[in-house]
């Protein structure tokens, strides 16, 4: 079970770590004429001031980076790996209930999508390991 557990991470921290450089270096692809696409174009958003790309460098790279970087942690110490599991269920968790509660106002998008598959998945099995994997209750 452990080494399953420590292939979701590693597959977490592929996704979160790339997410972030993408994010941080997607300002140098269109300055430079690189035909890769944006994360903007990805995600639906556009960058309408200078300070946007300091959020997007920080929101959608920094935290990706950091998240990407404690499940890497994670894999190998089981302390970690508990932190990395309940940041992951509470980050994913928390953009499904946004997500959730935009969609109650009328003439809003689909709620079901891509991405909030992704994070209801996500969150399900964060919280089944952490309540049904001994080792992982035990730890500090």
């Amino acid at each position: 079970m452990i080494w399953i557990i420590r292939l979701f991470l590693l597959l977490m921290f592929v996704m979160y770590f790339g997410i972030g450089l993408w994010a941080i270096a997607s300002p140098l692809f269109s300055g430079l004429d690189l035909d890769y696409p944006p994360i903007t174009e990805y995600i639906g958003l556009s960058i309408s001031s200078m300070i946007g790309y300091s959020e997007l460098a920080g929101i959608y790279g920094g935290l990706n980076l950091g998240v990407g970087i404690l499940c890497f942690i994670g894999i190998f110490s089981i302390n970690y790996m508990r932190r990395a599991l309940q940041l992951l269920m509470f980050l994913t968790g928390s953009i499904a209930m946004g997500r959730i509660l935009f969609s109650i106002i009328p003439s809003t998008p689909p709620l079901v999508n891509t991405f909030f598959l992704f994070e209801i998945v996500t969150f399900v099995i964060c919280l089944l390991v952490l309540v049904l994997f001994k080792p992982l209750k035990k730890s500090a």
